[in-house]
């Protein structure tokens, strides 16, 4: 029989992650690199792994994240509110802790469309007078 996987998908500005959640020995793969490889800082993996390590001991779940869109930093972002995600779907229990953290809010800021008529979505062309 196959073994419980809980899926959550996350996103951030143009970042969108896919996470894996299983019953496993603290195993990560993103986009089939190792976890440190991918993600070298490690403030980057404290904050990917903070949902776990409020709700569980991580080395409890073996992670497959697919990441792709945007910077890291919102590839991380996204990556956080996936796991949170499947930790809820997981267990209905963790939605509370995760839910005061603020792990579990979407971050909707999109960068701002370019307008006809000026060089940036706000900024206008310098204005002569003379």
């Amino acid at each position: 029989m196959k073994e419980q996987e809980f899926i959550g998908t996350g996103r951030r500005k143009t970042a969108v992650s896919s996470i894996r959640l299983r019953p496993g020995t603290g195993k990560i793969e993103v986009n089939g690199k190792k976890f440190e490889e991918y993600f070298p800082l490690a403030l980057q993996r404290t904050t990917i792994l903070s949902p776990l390590s409020e709700v569980d001991n991580p080395e409890n779940y073996d992670l497959i994240i697919r990441v792709k869109g945007g910077g890291i930093e919102g590839q991380v972002i996204a990556s956080r509110l996936g796991i949170s995600r499947a930790l809820v779907e997981q267990n209905i229990n963790n939605r509370p802790v995760l839910k005061g953290l603020g792990f579990l809010t979407r971050d909707s800021r999109k960068k701002e469309r370019k307008k006809y008529g000026q060089p940036g979505a706000r900024k206008r062309f310098q204005f002569s007078k003379r």
